[in-house]
């Protein structure tokens, strides 16, 4: 569980695709620098979110750490598409006893966004993004929490028939995050807040019981509800 509040930025040394040492597990890897202010407490096995993601860490020395890479992470994030040199954000998984300060982040991407359109205004920025996957708009609310790029912030806008939303970030964050290095047109990744995931699961799983058991549907089920209450008056 991570919180969405960044404690360093970190620098991408190598990305590779396979990775045949032990670290690396024959599969694609990610080795981070820059990094000492989150190792001092490390072992191996912890888990730390690059970019809003959840990864393990196989392999660390004071100030750089390497994560592996499976193929379901290279398809819902950006991860697989970052260069020596790029900066990345960093979190470690929340400790217990801790405060708490942004949102209930999972580390577990649902998909990417392009922004669309960066837009100053006095010393914050605007910006807009595109979500790749139109599922996901019925979870993003004006004023809700999402996590981009492992970020937590508040959503402002949204427009569900385009799929896009906007975030306004203060300047101290943009010290301290990596979406001011980036432009328009390139992706982000973006998780949703996991709060409203499973009110829709509970409820659905109602509804569905209440149409499975006596064939009667949504409808019934409210009609009882409405009952309920006029019956209690």
């Amino acid at each position: 569980m991570f919180t969405g509040i960044v404690e360093c930025m970190g620098k991408v040394v190598e990305f590779t695709q396979l990775d045949t040492t032990a670290a690396g597990g024959n599969g694609a890897s990610l080795a981070i620098s820059e990094a000492q202010s989150i190792l001092d407490d490390c072992h191996l096995g912890d888990s730390i979110a690059i970019n809003g993601t959840c990864l393990t860490v196989t392999e660390f020395t004071k100030d750089t750490f390497k994560v592996g890479l499976a193929p379901e992470t290279l398809s819902r994030t950006n991860l697989g598409k970052l260069q020596p040199g790029d900066p990345v954000n960093l979190e470690r998984a929340l400790a217990a006893g801790h405060r708490f300060g942004g949102h209930f982040v999972q580390g577990h991407i649902d998909s990417t966004a392009e922004i669309i359109e960066i837009t100053p205004e006095d010393n914050s920025i605007w910006y807009k993004l595109r979500v790749d996957d139109a599922k996901l708009m019925p979870y993003i609310i004006p004023k809700g929490f999402i996590a981009v790029d492992g970020t937590s912030l508040t959503v402002c806008d949204v427009n569900d028939d385009e799929c896009w939303f906007t975030i306004m970030m203060i300047a101290y964050t943009q010290t301290h995050v990596v979406m001011p290095t980036k432009r328009v047109g390139q992706q982000v990744n973006i998780e949703v807040d996991m709060l409203g995931k499973y009110v829709e699961k509970v409820t659905t799983s109602i509804l569905r019981g209440n149409s499975e058991s006596d064939g009667s549907g949504t409808s019934s089920y409210i009609e009882k509800i409405v009952k309920r209450v006029i019956n209690k008056e």
